[in-house]
């Protein structure tokens, strides 16, 4: 069972997550929030396992709540629901900690796959986001080409599978791009979060970002 904390300004934007989620056994809508402050408080008390976190709130909006409840090491990790228009704040959402972005058109069955991926540790970002979010990321912050130590800890195969990562590559695009099976490329990525010490494959992003290892796809 997965726990779920909505987090809209729209009434009836919650109601149909809600309806949504309380059609499939496997989630369970915990609580609601109507802004980010309140958002912060109902993470702390309810700790569930995934913030459905939106982004234009009054008050404290979607990006301060989430670095907040990123930031208190709780085991809630926050799904960002965002809209092509909202290209501003992707540098922002990377750099606080969301572990994933969707559109709000998302179709339902993309949503709780999200949902899934993201209580189970993996990060989501929507293939028709994908290049917006690194193309923007981008332009906010260039990359810096230069070393780090932790590249010294990874294997050839292991750093190029970073770089795949860094192009928002999925595991079975990568699986196919170096003839491997899924399940080797799953344990090649476990490691290389592991060895630069990123959460999840959106801070692996940042740091492959960071020093000039990748740029957006062009397909």
């Amino acid at each position: 069972m997965t726990t779920v904390l909505i987090v809209d300004d729209h009434p009836l934007q919650r109601y149909g997550f809600r309806v949504l989620l309380d059609s499939v056994p496997e989630t369970e809508v915990v609580g609601e929030a109507a802004h980010g402050a309140e958002a912060v408080r109902r993470a702390a008390e309810l700790r569930p396992d995934v913030v459905l976190m939106d982004v234009r709130m009054p008050g404290m909006d979607g990006i301060e709540a989430t670095r907040r409840i990123v930031a208190a090491g709780d085991r809630s990790r926050v799904l960002v629901l965002t809209t092509f228009d909202l290209d501003e704040y992707v540098h922002a959402a990377l750099r606080a900690g969301a572990s994933g972005f969707l559109l709000k058109d998302a179709r339902p069955e993309e949503l709780l796959a999200g949902i899934r991926a993201v209580a189970a540790g993996d990060a989501v970002i929507a293939p028709a986001l994908t290049r917006r979010l690194l193309d923007e990321y981008a332009r906010y912050a260039p990359p810096r080409p230069g070393d780090d130590p932790r590249l010294a800890s990874l294997t050839e195969r292991e750093r190029e599978i970073l770089v795949a990562i860094g192009q928002g590559r999925t595991n079975g695009e990568i699986a196919a791009g170096f003839v491997l099976s899924e399940s080797t490329v799953k344990t090649h990525v476990g490691r290389v979060l592991s060895k630069i010490g990123a959460r999840d494959r959106v801070q692996a992003v940042i740091f492959a970002y960071d020093l000039g290892l990748a740029r957006p796809r062009a397909d």
